[in-house]
């Protein structure tokens, strides 16, 4: 019904209904209540111990757990505890995380848990909103929050439901229009029946929306795309490893091991842990600046967002009516002013009379409202308020409100001031008149109110521009109100009502404003935008902004959202304004930074490790290392790879896109030095003449030094000096590089060799990261990584 719920009659609604304006008895009620359910939105609350498990069911954990039980079962016991290990703290990081974000459908219940004044048996009592019907008549006035879809059948109020609808003042609802649940009412009484109860309100359907929103993870994507690349090659390097080993007799139960050895090393263990971990050192880094992760996957695509679509009220507008350029037809603007003073009453809270004495107090002006009289406040029946005045002992009637009324108040024709109010309306502004006078009112001028933008809204649209993104603004008002605040901001491109969109007159990526926009709307918009291929942001402070923040890739909730919104979004913002999105896209940017430093490494060393592992058997007849050795080498090195969450890192001007293709060619390149080095150290240590357990040690010493100047070499796009490691990273290299060293002299989970030994591998791996750097800068420059 709610689709024609603006269309249908009273008497035809009260008889679809079945009830009368003496309301329902107490036992319809409860007979309706088991039909129709309780008034409120159906809670679906995931079990915490299920969240927790659903981290262990994605592509990567799948491969890890398959890992861990093939090794248990070849009684490789401290492999198995160690991937566990990994596995396990991963999912707890993620797991506690992502916990901080709360749940909106919870908070919509909560927030419908008021009070109802209902008539029952033909008495008014109260009852909790949630057990409303439909068909119940009930009261609502002054403060109150409608609880439910209802049409007026008698009295006059003004709503606020800019958190439903966006628009950015309040409405005139009287007999026959239709009051959402959720809106605010203002003013004024009215008696209601009620239509559309839960989830089939105008709030519910929203709510329907915020639970079935959802963006895909990028990183998951990423992730699965690197691990199925790795273990392609994986799975070819140990074929072929096998049929060697057949034709030159080697025992199976040495090569089994050391082919799961290999697929163990294809296996980014770390590469999820230390993604999370990124994210949430970055959620803590962002928080000191403003903005609260609340999804932690929301900082990567911060990085990548190319499209942020603003909510106009409340987001790139203040959502407060301010005075601009009145005109007085009679006498002096600041007589205009002065009297549309004595007609306001600040204790009424009323936006239009706030926004009169603000503008008067801004210019400095005294207004004496000892000479007034009398003052009634503003009504919905007469749309204008009143006041009478002394003014040298004379009385005058002061009037303020919808020019059309004022000027019949003066006997005045309305044409006369059309094109003065047609002139503000289509520059966004909303006008009021004013008069006064002692029998007949004399008409003193015009005074246009308009939702002026934030001081730092230009600014802000201005650096997301320099920084690659596309600002596109989404409101509720009409087509003429958009247009002027894009304009005032700095949004160029197209106007489009959000109607020429669906029906395919206009073009999505075509419109910079989105006006004459509902709910669904901005949910359809999001949506669009991303199958259109863009990372979509979405800016918001209302009930009517949640689904669309839940959709969007980067949902973000200004300082004053309600806490649907907030709890619907990614990221809160706790500053006023909006320019902390800037330092949010920074911060992602630096992560993203981050995290593509440990990929990179990450594939190039998986490349290196399995590709000389499995060709140096080729070569010497020998594995060159033995499986431990690799376990120990993959836990050391991912040790090491771990403070790159902390790196001192730079962000681009352009948003970032991981392209898989890309870093695997560039890491094939650059790991086929790598395998290079490997053979290198090989020849040294057979020269050394180490012997086979010698050069387990050497090689294994030389894998571990060279993953620790990989990264080193890595971290910087440009020659590795050019910027200083984080703290972290520079104690964790020097602290691996001093460890191994002491367990390979010293002979601990390994053959010790000498440390004169220990010393030329050092060496020489860092002059081999030096001679790379050269090479990783073209590298880099082709693959534009």
């Amino acid at each position: 019904m709610r689709e024609d719920l603006k269309d249908i009659g009273i008497d035809e609604l009260m008889k679809r209904l079945g009830t009368t304006k003496e309301g329902l008895s107490n036992e319809e009620a409860r007979n309706r209540l088991e039909k129709f359910g309780y008034n409120e939105v159906v809670e679906r609350k995931e079990s915490p111990l299920l969240k927790f498990l659903r981290k262990f069911w994605s592509p990567v954990p799948w491969m890890l757990e398959v890992t861990i039980a093939i090794t248990f079962a070849l009684k490789k016991y401290p492999d198995s505890l160690i991937i566990l290990f990994l596995l396990v703290f991963n999912a707890i990081v993620s797991y506690v995380q992502e916990s901080r974000a709360q749940n909106a459908v919870e908070i919509l219940k909560k927030r419908l848990s008021v009070q109802a004044r209902v008539l029952r048996d033909g008495r008014w009592t109260k009852v909790q909103a949630r057990e409303l019907v439909p068909g119940d008549v009930i009261r609502v006035r002054l403060g109150d929050i409608v609880p439910a879809d209802v049409k007026v059948l008698d009295g006059e109020v003004e709503v606020d439901q800019s958190a439903l609808t966006g628009e950015s003042v309040a409405v005139e609802k009287g007999k026959g229009d239709v009051l959402f649940s959720g809106s605010v009412v203002r003013r004024g009484e009215a008696t209601c029946v009620v239509a559309l109860t839960g989830p089939n309100t105008y709030y519910g359907k929203t709510t329907e929306l915020v639970e079935s929103a959802g963006s895909k993870s990028h990183i998951e994507s990423l992730i699965f795309g690197i691990v199925r690349s790795l273990i392609v090659l994986d799975v070819v390097l140990v074929l072929a490893m096998t049929s060697f080993s057949l034709l030159e007799h080697v025992s199976f139960t040495q090569v089994l091991p050391f082919s799961l050895v290999v697929l163990i090393a294809s296996i980014p263990v770390a590469l999820p842990a230390t993604f999370t971990i990124a994210m949430a050192i970055g959620a803590l880094e962002m928080s000191k600046k403003g903005a609260l992760v609340t999804r932690l996957t929301a900082i990567e695509d911060a990085a990548s967002m190319d499209v942020l679509c603003m909510d106009k009220t409340g987001t790139i507008t203040e959502n407060r009516l301010r005075v601009v350029e009145p005109k007085a037809y009679k006498g002096t603007e600041d007589e205009l002013l002065r009297y549309a003073c004595l007609a306001s009453d600040e204790a009424s809270q009323d936006p239009i009379d706030l926004a009169v004495i603000s503008y008067a107090k801004e210019r400095n002006m005294t207004v004496d409202y000892e000479n007034r009289l009398q003052f009634k406040p503003f009504d919905p029946s007469t749309k204008r308020t009143e006041a009478v005045v002394n003014v040298n002992g004379e009385k005058f009637t002061v009037i303020k409100g919808a020019p059309q009324v004022v000027a019949e108040v003066c006997k005045r024709r309305y044409e006369e001031i059309e094109r003065d109010v047609e002139s503000y309306a289509s520059r966004g502004f909303r006008v009021i008149a004013v008069a006064a006078g002692r029998e007949t009112p004399e008409l003193l001028g015009v005074i246009p109110l308009y939702d002026r933008p934030r001081p730092d809204s230009r600014e802000l649209i201005m650096e997301l521009n320099a920084f690659g993104v596309s600002t596109k603004m989404v409101t509720g008002d009409n087509l003429a109100i958009a247009d002027e605040v894009g304009k005032e901001v700095g949004i160029e491109g197209g106007v489009c009502r959000v109607l020429d969109v669906k029906e395919g007159k206009a073009a999505i990526d075509g419109c910079s404003v989105f006006a004459e926009v509902f709910p669904e709307d901005k949910f359809f918009i999001v949506k669009r935008l991303q199958e259109e291929g863009h990372v979509t942001g979405m800016t918001g402070d209302g009930v009517n902004d949640a689904p669309a923040l839940k959709q969007a890739e980067v949902g973000i909730a200004v300082s004053n959202a309600t806490d649907v919104a907030k709890a619907s979004a990614s990221i809160v913002l706790t500053h006023e304004g909006i320019s902390d999105i800037v330092e949010a896209i920074k911060s992602g940017r630096r992560i993203y930074q981050r995290m593509l430093t440990y990929t990179l490494n990450k594939i190039m060393k998986t490349m290196q490790v399995v590709l000389f592992l499995t060709l140096s058997f080729f070569v010497v007849r020998f594995f060159v290392t033995t499986p431990f050795d690799v376990i120990l080498l993959l836990f050391a090195n991912d040790f090491v790879t771990m403070s790159i969450a902390t790196d001192n890192v730079r962000y681009s001007q352009r948003p970032e896109r991981w392209n898989v293709k890309a870093l695997i060619a560039s890491s094939a390149l650059l790991s086929a030095l790598l395998v290079v080095e490997g053979f290198v150290v090989l020849w040294l240590g057979l020269r050394l003449g180490l012997g086979v357990n010698g050069i387990h040690t050497f090689v294994f010493d030389a894998l571990v030094f060279s993953g620790l100047f990989t990264v080193f070499m890595v971290r910087e796009r440009r020659r590795f000096w050019h910027s200083k490691p984080s703290k972290w990273m520079s104690l964790s290299i020097t602290g691996d590089v001093i460890a191994i060293s002491a367990i390979s002299v010293v002979g601990l989970l390994v053959t010790p060799i000498p440390l004169w030994d220990v010393l030329v591998v050092l060496a020489f791996t860092f002059a081999w990261m030096a001679l790379m750097d050269l090479v990783k800068n073209e590298v880099f420059r082709r693959y534009q990584l």
